[in-house]
């Protein structure tokens, strides 16, 4: 069943928190309507704080099961216990001679375990030298050392003027960061200094582990569960912030769903994606 609670706090991202922070949920499970913006005053003379409405699935209470009065005024009747009959006594088992052991036949040796060949690490291309690739490759080299980090780098020129980054090696979550924050700052200091030294304009999209399309995969999946949301309760909720691109996956998954529109709101880098109900 459907529950809601009302929260207040100084903004509105604290008056969410502070709602989670009671439930006891993550931000995705529930949805947010906005009451109230927080209203400064005048030096601090009719100062409002922020409201809002959260709306959260709680389980359904368990049915009670309604006793009769018959039921509850008839007293058990107690079971009858029979006398236990006589057993015939059961004729003794006549001994035999126990057999002679067998002498232990000899096992085979069980063939050994053959385990499937592991998958060949990918083979990236060495960059031609004075490319665009090496330019890449080496400004990102340089960075990630002075990160302390010993990725390597390896770039391949796509379609239309993009160039892909594939950074491996081994602890790697720290330079994706959280939520890819890490890894977005490296794109975005490799676009910003290597369009410097170009003609014309190029797009570098640097990854690890396939964090870019996983992230993409789950912000769909998130997309889905919300406006599934939206729709039940026919409501308007408000995503958490998210950048550019990550604004970009939520609104296209959703442009042909009936009854839903999206649109963004707010200054970044807080900017956030409203997923409303059409009526």
């Amino acid at each position: 069943m459907e529950k809601t609670i009302v929260t207040t706090g100084k903004t509105i991202d604290e008056a969410i928190e502070n709602a989670l922070t009671q439930l006891g949920m993550d931000r995705d499970q529930v949805s947010v309507q906005v009451l109230a913006q927080a209203k400064a005053g005048f030096l601090g003379i009719g100062a409002t704080p922020a409201k809002v409405e959260v709306t959260y699935e709680a389980p359904d209470p368990a049915p009670k099961v309604a006793l009769s009065s018959a039921s509850r005024s008839k007293p058990k009747a107690k079971p009858v216990v029979k006398p236990e009959e006589p057993k015939a006594e059961a004729p003794k088992a006549e001994v035999k001679p126990a057999p002679k052991a067998e002498e232990p036949k000899e096992r085979k040796p069980k063939a050994p375990k053959v385990e499937a060949p592991k998958a060949a690490p990918k083979e990236y291309a060495p960059a031609a030298p004075g490319s665009t690739e090496e330019k890449i490759e080496v400004f990102l080299k340089g960075l990630l050392e002075h990160m302390g980090s010993a990725a390597v780098p390896h770039a391949w020129a796509e379609a239309d003027n993009t160039y892909m980054v594939e950074l491996t090696g081994e602890d790697l979550g720290y330079l994706i960061g959280r939520r890819g924050d890490t890894l977005d700052a490296l794109q975005h200091l490799a676009n910003y200094t290597i369009n410097r030294g170009i003609d014309g304009h190029i797009r570098i999209n640097v990854d690890a582990e396939c964090y870019r399309q996983k992230r993409e995969e789950s912000l769909r999946r998130y997309a889905q569960k919300k406006a599934q949301q939206v729709l039940k309760a026919h409501r308007r909720t408000t995503l958490e912030p998210m950048n550019a691109y990550e604004r970009h996956v939520i609104h296209a998954t959703l442009q042909d769903t009936d009854r839903i529109t999206t649109y963004s709101v707010g200054t970044e880098p807080n900017r956030r994606v409203v997923i409303e109900y059409v009526r």
